[in-house]
């Protein structure tokens, strides 16, 4: 008998105990038939069991080399899509060669939006993303304009992005379980495929005038404004500036920053 892997705190490891909800999520990925799958911190494999059943290619990424050596022993299929390593330093354009594939997984919830983050960097290649987060960060970036929950992850993310809050899954099912109820997710790439501006420039924007969501864009903006040197005395009397960055859609965010870009 195999020896179980202990869950690591500092890694923020919690393990997916029921079968049928690790079935549910592996069944996300069916949305984007016949691309490969990589999942992201897959465990002891609850979910990658039911992955590996489904007829397109399979490569999951771990940093734990007792749960990498618990998956090597379990599934020697698996055995050369096996990747041991930290997703985050990842270069994803190698990992099918450059194919686009679904990305999935029951997120260590200690980097859950840096995955997103690394996921947009990669968009081009990840037609569609699933998988296990917080309930807060599901919510996060589910979130409409207007909702006190709408932040930097809505935005970036549903600029590129088709948001679907599956389904809340409770903390009795993991091991250990979490202070917090956990959700299921699904991105998938909308017809967009230029923002019409610079793009560095709109996440500065988004990031910006977010970092303090309580004050107006005026105020949050202003010293963005300054470090691009732009004259910002005529355009911040626009009553524009007098809302605060909830209250802003994508299309908002993105006709801002075309507007400072030709201040530029």
């Amino acid at each position: 008998m195999f020896q179980k892997v202990k869950p690591k705190k500092f890694l923020g490891q919690h393990f997916l105990t029921d079968l049928s909800i690790a079935k549910r999520i592996a069944d996300t990925v069916d949305a984007c038939p016949e691309l490969p799958v990589l999942e992201v911190g897959p465990g002891m494999g609850v979910m990658t069991q039911f992955l590996a059943q489904k007829p397109r290619p399979l490569k999951v990424v771990e940093i734990d080399f007792e749960s990498v050596r618990y998956l090597r022993d379990h599934f020697p299929s698996l055995e050369e899509g096996i990747i041991e390593d930290d997703f985050l330093t990842m270069h994803l354009d190698r990992t099918f060669e450059g194919q686009p594939f679904v990305l999935t997984g029951n997120y260590p919830y200690n980097i859950s939006s840096q995955i997103f983050f690394k996921m947009l960097d990669y968009k081009q290649l990840i037609p569609c993303c699933t998988g296990m987060v917080q309930k807060e960060v599901a919510e996060r970036i589910a979130a409409r304009p207007g909702s006190k929950t709408y932040g930097i992850l809505s935005v970036l993310i549903q600029a590129w992005y088709d948001v679907e809050y599956l389904f809340t899954v409770e903390p009795g099912v993991f091991n250990p379980p979490p202070k917090v109820r956990s959700a299921v997710i699904r991105l998938t790439r909308n017809q967009t495929t230029e923002l019409g501006c610079d793009e560095h420039l709109f996440r500065s924007i988004v990031k910006t005038t977010f970092n303090q969501r309580r004050k107006t864009l005026r105020n949050n903006i202003r010293p963005l404004l300054t470090t691009l040197g732009i004259d910002n005395s005529e355009l911040l009397t626009d009553p524009l500036f007098n809302l605060r960055p909830e209250q802003l859609s994508v299309s908002d965010f993105i006709a801002l920053t075309q507007r400072i870009e030709a201040l530029m």
